[in-house]
């Protein structure tokens, strides 16, 4: 028998999945955790209690969020539901628009904003421009291509086969258009076509072969031709899928129709795509050709234009990107989720996506020494916290990446890069998360609880999920403004203490006794276990199978309550100036090293040799732990 001592140092490998237990040789194993619930890891290394969740309001229903930025001071939260956009301005509902977006067609919409615009995209609605003119004044309307001379410079393609022909019957003013072959269908009324170059409009559909169209630019005759197109977006041809904003000028990437092509505006005049005579400033456009069809998803402007399909990853160059110097390479093979929209995030100047396979974060970062980009899987050592990932934001300030998942969860990222930090836990509540959006260094998120859809943000004030704050210049019992948890056991802090649990009744509780300052939420737990352990015996030669844990001391940074099971179920650690047992006074914030001794012998398994667990809304920050064991 003999005494090993051990220290863990920091959590920066977070919490790994079950089919690591067995590599204890990793570096991973000894600074990861066996389970990490509902805390943050910092960069440093330590585990902190989450925020709770603030309550901001009850949306309309089920829906996303997505931040807009005007400047460092105008900082918005939209929330789209259906067929409506909600505007939240420092917490606040300040304005309510129409949208088209129902319900169902919300997680494929796209987005992307420039100054006071934001573009908004789906493959079967038209677009729209949602533009704020003012501090709580906002506009919505369909995109408007550049016109000039009654032509439209707008995306065309000829969708019939190459072979098929137009045939003009005058050159000007009301003429029949005659196809060779069926061709029209009723929807084309009211598009545009673009017969050897110039462009007619649509006025009447007599069959498949023949329509009846307005001369906008006069024909170059009347001779049957295989030089036509008609525009490319339109409610017969599906609309875009994806947009965003690079090098100064206005990228869409697929449409429903085209999924695999991309159209880049004129150099600084965003809605016009005239292609012209493929002059430096003027329009691009070119179709992702491989072995495969790629069905773009995103396409994002990072160190180069970078666009995600549905089975690999591109790299668009050109310095700058010009008609005759753009060059398209496919770089990685991933894919990214085509059920929904995943927004990329770019986080130290890697894009983070979410893979195809709906089990996996990549991040595409450019790698000098191969002038190519690689597709790492952030995931790797715990995929089993990655499930169908649905939304995703980035909170820079606490370097923290928010990815909310299919079932429910979200799963909590420290990103690290330069110190080799990439950490994840899981994020639970009493419901369910469906999106998460980062406006400045406020984290909002959409949660589903019972029937309702609420609003809130991380809140380091919060204690507690689903919460509110009040403060009274008398002391009372009844407090009110609860409707948001009608029917539901609360916890309450009275004066900073934690108080006896509570049901909300008529939107209100009523206290034991008179407090001038409450808050009131829902109860989350928070989980700290450490991986199995490893020691050898005193012969060394191999894993003990037998160990004893005598004494256990955790260094704590600004703690008021922690408890801990060494084996013989949780206890309140007392700490210095708190009292065991119920805790009904204000407990103040502590950094010390606590100590536990422990009796009984452990025997291999997956068990681990401690647990951290914790329901009590007070702060807790866990720093490191030093472990002496007795091992046979």
């Amino acid at each position: 028998m003999s005494m090993v001592v051990t220290t863990k140092t920091n959590f920066t490998h977070g919490e790994l999945s079950p089919e690591l237990y067995g590599r204890m040789e990793l570096s991973a194993y000894e600074n990861g955790a066996k389970t990490l619930r509902n805390v943050f890891i910092q960069p440093t290394g330590g585990v902190t209690r989450r925020a709770g969740l603030r309550y901001v309001d009850t949306a309309a229903g089920a829906g996303r969020l997505v931040a807009f930025e005007f400047n460092t001071e105008q900082r918005y939260l939209l929330v789209f539901t259906d067929l409506q956009m909600a505007v939240h301005t420092d917490g606040v509902k300040t304005a309510t628009l129409a949208t088209p977006w129902t319900t169902a067609q919300i997680p494929q919409i796209v987005w992307s904003q420039t100054a006071d615009t934001l573009l908004v995209v789906h493959p079967e609605v038209s677009p729209r421009k949602i533009t704020r003119t003012s501090h709580s004044a906002w506009t919505i309307a369909e995109w408007v291509f550049h016109e000039k001379d009654g032509v439209i410079h707008q995306p065309t393609h000829k969708f019939a086969d190459d072979a098929v022909t137009l045939t003009p019957s005058g050159t000007g003013g009301s003429i029949t258009v005659t196809a060779s072959a069926a061709t029209f269908q009723a929807g084309h009324v009211g598009l545009r076509l673009r017969i050897a170059g110039k462009e007619v409009a649509v006025t009447a559909f007599t069959s498949a072969t023949q329509i009846t169209a307005d001369v906008k630019e006069t024909l170059s005759g009347t001779a049957a031709t295989k030089d036509w197109e008609e525009q490319a977006f339109s409610a017969l041809r599906g609309w875009p899928r994806s947009v965003t904003f690079h090098q100064d000028r206005m990228v869409i990437g697929g449409s429903r129709d085209l999924p695999n092509r991309l159209w880049l505006s004129k150099s600084s005049d965003l809605f016009n795509f005239d292609l012209g005579e493929g002059l430096d400033d003027e329009a691009i456009e070119f179709a992702l050709l491989s072995d495969q069809v790629n069905a773009i998803r995103a396409v994002f402007s990072g160190r180069h234009l970078q666009v995600m399909t549905s089975g690999a990853e591109w790299m668009v160059t050109g310095e700058p990107l010009t008609p005759g110097k753009i060059q398209l390479k496919r770089q990685t093979r991933v894919g990214s989720i085509m059920t929904h929209y995943v927004p990329p995030r770019d986080v130290d100047g890697a894009t983070l996506f979410a893979g195809a396979g709906g089990n996996d974060l990549r991040e595409f970062l450019f790698a000098d020494v191969e002038q190519a980009y690689q597709a790492t899987d952030l995931a790797l050592l715990s995929h089993h916290l990655v499930s169908m990932p649905r939304d995703m934001d980035y909170d820079a300030t606490r370097r923290l990446l928010h990815v909310v998942m299919g079932d429910g969860s979200l799963a909590t990222v420290t990103n690290y890069r330069s110190e080799k930090v990439t950490a994840w836990t899981r994020q639970t509540t009493d419901g369910a998360f469906r999106s998460v959006a980062v406006v400045g260094g406020d984290v909002y998120v959409l949660v589903l609880r019972g029937e309702a859809t609420l609003v809130e943000v991380l809140d380091d004030g919060a204690a507690m999920d689903s919460s509110l704050s009040g403060s009274s210049g008398t002391p009372k019992t009844l407090w009110t403004g609860l409707g948001h948890l009608e029917g539901r056991t609360v916890q309450v802090l009275a004066d900073d203490a934690v108080a006896d649990d509570a049901v909300v009744a008529s939107g209100a509780i009523t206290l034991a006794e008179a407090a001038s300052s409450v808050q009131v939420g829902l109860p989350f737990t928070h989980v700290i276990e450490p991986l199995p352990p490893v020691a050898t015996g005193a012969g060394g030669g191999g894993q003990a199978t037998t160990i004893r844990l005598v004494r256990a001391v955790f260094r704590l940074h600004e703690t008021a309550a922690f408890y801990v099971d060494t084996g013989g179920g949780l206890t309140l650690v007392p700490l210095r100036t708190l009292p065991m047992g119920v805790l009904d006074a204000a407990p103040a914030k502590v950094s010390a090293d606590v100590s536990v001794r422990a009796l009984g012998w452990y025997r291999g398994g997956p068990s681990p040799l401690w647990r951290n667990e914790q329901s009590t809304p007070l702060p807790c920050t866990l720093l490191s732990v030093s472990v002496e064991q007795k091992v046979k």
